[in-house]
């Protein structure tokens, strides 16, 4: 299966685009367009995975590579973005774990 996310980071402005893929319904390669510095360090940390086991991302004995390639390079400000999330939620739906269902966090000062 084939997930594509559209992804709106917020203030920064970065829109991101993720092709998540999956031929087995468990490992997922990513192809990942977007004009950030950190989200294409952050996709080429993950091109050097090749593809990866979404069985493996969800155990939560083992932890995920996918945000952890996230947290090492996405550090300060960028700690909060929304970008790893959104690709981690496409991997699931690639890999038939989760239902295709947008995802929204409406932050506002009160």
């Amino acid at each position: 299966m084939i997930c594509k996310a559209e992804i709106e980071a917020g203030i920064c402005g970065f829109r991101t685009t993720v092709r998540a893929q999956s031929e087995d319904a468990q490992h997922v390669a990513f192809e990942v367009v977007t004009d950030c510095e950190k989200i294409l360090r952050f996709a080429s940390k993950l091109s050097t995975f090749g593809s990866i086991d979404a069985f493996e991302e969800i155990n939560p004995v083992k932890g995920s590579r996918l945000l952890e390639a996230a947290r090492s390079s996405m550090s300060g400000c960028c700690a909060g973005c929304a970008v790893p999330v959104g690709v981690f939620k496409a991997m699931q739906v690639a890999a038939g774990l989760a239902l295709p269902k947008d995802v929204h966090i409406v932050v506002t000062a009160e």
